[in-house]
């Protein structure tokens, strides 16, 4: 079995992740995120709503439940954000490009973005994220919007996927993550982004995630990709 802390590389851009080293257990878990997981030397084992499957290359779809159960010592991991990219294109990009950090950055650039269509859920956004280190109020977003709260989730349902409440969580928690590599103590980081404090943000990402801060970011060499 691998261990339960992870330790490597941790590349963050602004709408994708990259990890390179040892991949550790997770507890069940679903994030908002693709991910997917390339083990070149040995297969990796996860569980995949319920069922168990072991292969070199795995993608994981935004919100499918999952947990990491066995890994070998280096896999690559790749996170994208559903809103910039699609899962079937992550795939493409990543299948093409070469197993390194840098090479996955490259495709991870050159990977086609899809825009948001609907100009009402872009400005709900934007505001989301003007607002992240206070309190974020939907109907305020709903107002900015300049539709009701009731339109405003039908939105969001139809296209981010995701309730207000969980995309606010979502992007309070990417941006804590930003803040500690690029320096930021743990407790303000969390503040910054959002989070009561630095336990409130070890929570969310273990909900999110399946691990808690201290199995994953003191382990992690860190790089905040401009």
């Amino acid at each position: 079995m691998c261990a339960s802390n992870w330790s490597g590389e941790l590349w963050l851009g602004r709408d994708f992740g990259l990890v390179h080293g040892l991949m550790g257990r997770t507890a069940r878990h679903a994030h908002y995120a693709h991910q997917l997981i390339i083990a070149p030397e040995q297969a990796v084992t996860v569980e995949l709503d319920g069922a168990r499957h072991s292969a070199h290359f795995v993608l994981i779809q935004g919100l499918q439940r999952h947990a990491i159960l066995q890994a070998p010592t280096s896999t690559f991991t790749v996170y994208a954000e559903p809103l910039s990219i699609a899962a079937a294109d992550l795939q493409a990009c990543v299948l093409r490009a070469e197993t390194s950090l840098s090479g996955l950055e490259a495709a991870l650039r050159a990977c086609p973005r899809q825009p948001l269509a609907d100009r009402r859920v872009t400005r709900a956004l934007r505001a989301v994220d003007a607002t992240l280190g206070g309190k974020v109020a939907a109907a305020q977003l709903a107002a900015q919007a300049h539709v009701s709260l009731s339109q405003l989730e039908r939105l969001f349902a139809r296209d981010v996927g995701l309730p207000v409440r969980r995309l606010v969580l979502w992007r309070r928690l990417r941006l804590a993550m930003a803040l500690l590599l690029d320096g930021q103590a743990m407790t303000q980081a969390a503040h910054s982004a959002g989070f009561a404090d630095s336990a409130h943000f070890s929570r969310t990402l273990k909900a999110l995630f399946g691990v808690t801060a201290g199995q994953t970011l003191k382990s992690l060499s860190p790089r905040l990709l401009d």
